[in-house]
Formats: structure tokens, C-alpha cells, sequence
């Protein structure tokens, strides 16, 4: 009789045991199913970053005129930018590099005395004038010719010179190298940090470039350009790019 209870328990636990390995046998399964996103895994940001001479650059001029009327206002800053616009045809600069930024008219008002009482009568603005301004982008492909290029419309009338940004005309090169560095960047980074924690980085999951980054030029790096009065510094552009990279991790066996 004690020996039958003794097989009874031992059957049931069997029984209960054999229960438990397919309970997670099926979690097990169900963790498979329900999506890779259960397993262990990393993530890791890796930037790359390349450097390049610029190949052009674009510069703003313009003319800023006054006048008692807006017509004569407008009158003279026309001449003046038509003279801007045929410095530039001479130097070699083509009809699609050159592009009206701005064109603005607004009267010119009467500034108040300083040195006027407060008492006094009130002080009443009035229109003394009107002032033009014409603004022209230029995109500069020869860049031994800059220096040379802005004496030229500076001597013809031009009397602002302002936004000169150097760039990379076609990055896309550079932006594949870019990238390349950036996912080598995010490897060594998931293999070492996995590395400290006793596993092993798998493939990856997901991959998400984050950002492209072209950063201003840095004209203290640039050499002088070898104009006659007013040299300009291309420096370098740094062009960059972040990806977002997440790794499956793998234990050791």
C-alpha cells in the first residue's frame, strides 16, 4: 500500500514536470514569435566625418542708394547693379550663377535732435528721402578669382559684400565615405561595450542615419587666395553624418 503512494506521487510529479517543460517550451516559443525586439540587444550612435576643399562659393553683393525720390533712388542703384551685373559677365561668371536676392524701396525719415529739449514741440517724423537696395547671390566656380572678382564690383559701385559661404558642390561622394566611417564607428563601439559585458554583438536590427551635417567652413584653416588687394580664406568644409544603429547580442557558448 506504501509503496503504490509512493508511485502515485512519483508519477504525478512526472506528470507535473512534463507540464512545466511544455509551459515553457511554449514560453520559450511564444517569446521566438512575438518578436525579435525580446532579445538582448544594443544600442550605439556612430558619427563620421570627412573633410574637403570647397569648389565654390557663394557671395551676396549688392547696391544700397539714396535719393530725394524713389525714382531717382531706384534710378541710380539700377546703374550701379548693371554695371555689378556686367563686372561679373566679363570675369566669366554665367548667366545662371548670378540671382536677385532682394529689391527693396523705403523712405528715409528725419532722426529727432538729441540735443533738442523734451519740452519743446513735439517731434513729428517726415520723409527726407528714399533709399533703394538691390542684392544679387553669386556663385563664384573659379576660386583663384574671388579677390579679384570683389575689386572688380566694388570698383564699379557695389557697396555690400556680405554671406560668403564656401561649398562642396556635389558632397555625395563624401557623404558615402561619411557613412561608411559612421557605421564603423557604431561597430566598434557596440564590440567593445559588449565586449565588457561577456557577450557578442550579432547583426544588426535596425539602422537609422540621424543626421547630415554639413558644417560651416573654417577659414582659419584656408591659405590666402593669391588676389591684388583683398585675399580670401576657402578654408575646409566638414561634412558629417550620424547613424543610429541597433545590435542584436549573442551569448557564448
Amino acid at each position: 500500500m506504501f509503496s503504490k503512494r509512493i508511485a502515485t506521487v512519483g508519477t504525478a510529479v512526472v506528470v507535473c514536470l512534463g507540464l512545466f517543460s511544455l509551459r515553457a517550451a511554449a514560453q520559450d516559443e511564444a517569446i521566438m514569435v512575438s518578436g525579435i525586439a525580446k532579445k538582448p540587444s544594443i544600442s550605439v550612435t556612430g558619427r563620421g566625418e570627412i573633410s574637403a576643399r570647397p569648389d565654390i562659393v557663394e557671395i551676396t553683393v549688392g547696391a544700397l542708394s539714396h535719393a530725394p525720390t524713389a525714382t531717382q533712388a531706384a534710378k541710380d542703384n539700377s546703374a550701379i547693379v548693371a554695371r555689378i551685373l556686367a563686372a561679373l559677365t566679363e570675369r566669366g561668371v554665367a548667366e545662371k550663377d548670378v540671382q536677385t536676392t532682394q529689391l527693396r524701396v523705403a523712405p528715409r525719415y528725419n532722426q529727432p535732435n538729441p540735443r533738442q529739449p523734451a519740452e519743446n514741440a513735439e517731434f513729428i517724423p517726415r520723409i527726407i528721402g528714399y533709399e533703394v537696395e538691390n542684392t544679387v547671390q553669386i556663385v563664384v566656380r573659379k576660386l583663384d578669382q574671388i579677390g579679384a572678382m570683389l575689386d572688380a564690383v566694388l570698383q564699379v559701385g557695389a557697396n555690400q559684400v556680405s554671406g560668403i559661404a564656401f561649398r562642396v558642390e556635389h558632397p555625395e561622394k563624401l557623404l558615402d565615405e561619411a557613412r561608411k566611417r559612421a557605421m564603423a564607428d557604431a561597430k566598434h563601439k557596440a564590440t567593445l561595450l559588449a565586449g565588457e559585458a561577456g557577450v557578442v554583438v550579432g547583426p544588426p536590427r535596425s539602422i537609422e542615419e540621424a543626421d547630415i551635417q554639413p558644417a560651416p567652413p573654417r577659414y582659419r584653416m584656408g591659405v590666402a587666395m593669391a588676389a591684388p588687394s583683398m585675399p580670401v580664406a576657402p578654408g575646409e568644409e566638414k561634412i558629417s553624418v550620424t547613424v543610429s544603429v541597433v545590435y542584436e547580442l549573442l551569448i557564448p557558448k
